[in-house]
């Protein structure tokens, strides 16, 4: 009797679930949802008082990732004509660091009526960075206390992360602050309302919270170091217990079960994170291969049977990724947005009509124009900060930038740079590995780009010099929570033992691969030492020319919502 299980991922624009043979991996269905509230950057929803948001700012709204719930797994279930009592298990993975503060009964604050109008009783998603002056206040007492768990960050942790979301709702809202008994990744509050118990995950906790399994998370001190207030936030706002990667976080509620149509009872991992997830879903079970998700943004996954320092990355946690190994993660913060933001900002009509007129979305046509271009041809260079620098500088003050630009430069000049400087910000994360005790020998990618743009996947293989498989699943992360819930069923249920065996078992490679062409691989070489020069020079010496932009422009934006001049001061 075929057994099945369901993975569900939570992305920045929508939800999408999956239904999967636990014996083989194949996909039966799947369905997606879109959030209805999106990516709050701009102003609160209308019903909340519309209120505008500053600089810097990404919400969401949590009652969108339960439609998720509601609307996906009926539709897959529907579509595939399985069985409830034939799904063994539910898995989901999440972006990271999204958190929120929510009651004691987990009801997020956004939904308490007397704060539906507070910003900061929102979501936070992972890209919300106006939280750098907390997450600079994070590292340089850090710094000053010689705290030891720093390193294991690259030296420092970003905005993006748990602790300094915490520490800027306390300081600009402590009235949200003291209301909130829980501050939680959303990723673990979705399993909550699965299953109506709060369980918290090793990798979230490791990666975006500074917690080891040696260690545990920074002391009471150090917290209190930052604000007094701050000082019993583990123990007051959160949790000390922690739970693993593939275990089961309970079984389905009655509640949720209505909502789903499965039965009551069916096991739910413990959550993970989007990226992480699609490791073993990669087939990588082994050290010292790289995965790369490749989306809206990249995040750089690969294990190490030991503990490195590399400057730069975004954590190394044991366990983190697989048991029994340390997983390393870096990342890029703007990828498939960075190109996005060229397609709808930067191309002119005329060539979208080109496109539609032949039936080709945008990125598809304008990366055959980019196709035809050979290296170099454009003259341009570009940093690809469109939304800061994750790895290896980590600072998201920091912008994106263009040059080398004359009036006869074309869009798809333009493109091209955009996409060679992702390809070259890749390069330093694997060099940097690489110079410092992590070797990469081989690289899989998954995620829309990797499945749908052979020109931007051998740009990647000419820049770095490495060999691209690519992931034969085309929901990668989605099948890594397929694969951990039937692990969290496990093999007497018609699962898995462990998540090596259900990789070997449902996880499989595209007989694509992209092989580096030699020749453009020097010819890179010559702008990508250009590259290295801006990445330093506007990242590392001292030039703080985009952070005094950023500036400028926070200040003029604020004198005008208050209807007065601002003057632009250096």
């Amino acid at each position: 009797m075929n057994r099945y299980a369901i993975g569900v991922d939570f992305g920045t624009e929508s939800g999408r679930a999956i239904l999967v043979d636990v014996a083989d991996g194949r996909t039966l269905a799947s369905a997606v949802h879109a959030y209805g509230n999106g990516v709050m950057d701009r102003t609160l929803p209308a019903d909340a008082g519309g209120a505008a948001l500053p600089p810097e700012w990404a919400l969401q709204d949590p009652d969108d990732y339960l439609q998720v719930y509601r609307t996906t797994i009926p539709e897959i279930l529907r579509a595939s004509a399985v069985a409830p009592h034939d799904v063994i298990g539910v898995g989901i993975d999440f972006t990271a660091c999204t958190m929120l503060p929510v009651t004691a009964d987990g009801t997020p604050l956004c939904n308490v009526p007397e704060f539906r109008g507070e910003r900061h009783a929102w979501v936070k998603l992972w890209k919300h960075h106006a939280a750098q002056p907390q997450a600079d206040r994070i590292n340089q007492v850090a710094r000053d206390r010689a705290e030891p768990w720093l390193a294991r960050y690259g030296e420092r942790i970003s905005s993006e992360w748990f602790f300094a979301k915490a520490l800027q709702i306390l300081e600009e809202a402590p009235h949200v602050y003291q209301r909130a008994d829980r501050l939680i990744e959303a990723a673990d509050w979705v399993v909550w309302r699965l299953t109506g118990e709060e369980r918290r995950n090793v990798c979230t906790a490791g990666y975006k919270a500074m917690w080891s399994r040696a260690a545990g998370f920074p002391s009471n001190d150090y917290f209190g170091a930052l604000h007094p207030d701050f000082a019993d936030v583990v123990d007051s706002k959160m949790s000390r217990e922690l739970h693993d990667l593939g275990e089961r976080a309970g079984g389905l509620s009655d509640e949720a079960a209505a909502w789903t149509g499965l039965l009551p009872g069916t096991a739910v991992a413990i959550a993970n994170v989007d990226a992480h997830v699609a490791v073993p879903a990669a087939t990588v079970v082994e050290p010292h291969r790289m995965v790369m998700i490749m989306g809206t943004s990249t995040c750089h996954m690969v294990m190490a049977p030991d503990e490195q320092t590399v400057p730069g990355m975004c954590g190394s946690v044991e366990d983190g990724i697989l048991p029994g190994r340390f997983g390393y993660e870096a990342g890029q913060s703007a990828v498939g947005d960075h190109f996005g933001w060229f397609v709808d900002h930067a191309v002119p009509p005329a060539y979208h009509d080109a496109a539609a007129a032949r039936g080709q979305d945008i990125h598809v046509y304008l990366q055959e124009l980019a196709g035809d271009l050979a290296i170099g041809e454009s003259g341009l260079l570009a940093l690809d900060w469109w939304n800061g620098n994750r790895s290896v500088l980590v600072d998201t003050g920091l912008s994106g930038l263009l040059l080398g630009a004359t009036l006869a430069t074309v869009p798809e000049e333009i493109y091209r740079a955009l996409v060679e400087a992702t390809a070259f910000g890749t390069r330093v994360i694997i060099e940097t590995f690489e110079a410092n005790g992590v070797p990469i020998h081989d690289i899989v990618a998954c995620g829309g780009l990797a499945e749908k743009s052979p020109l931007i996947m051998q740009i990647y293989a000419d820049v770095t010099g490495k060999t691209f498989r690519i992931s034969a699943s085309d929901q990668t992360p989605a099948l890594g929570s397929a694969m951990h819930a039937a692990v969290a069923a496990g093999a007497r249920a018609g699962g898995h033992a462990t998540i090596e065996d259900a990789s070997r078992t449902m996880a499989r490679l595209r007989d694509t691969a992209y092989e580096p062409i030699p020749e453009n691989h020097v010819a890179y070489d010559t702008l990508y030492r250009e590259y290295v020069r801006l990445h330093d020079y506007f990242g590392r010496s001292g030039n703080d020319v985009m952070k005094v932009l950023k500036g400028v422009r926070a200040r003029a934006r604020a004198g005008r919502t208050a209807g007065t001049s601002a003057a632009v001061g250096v």
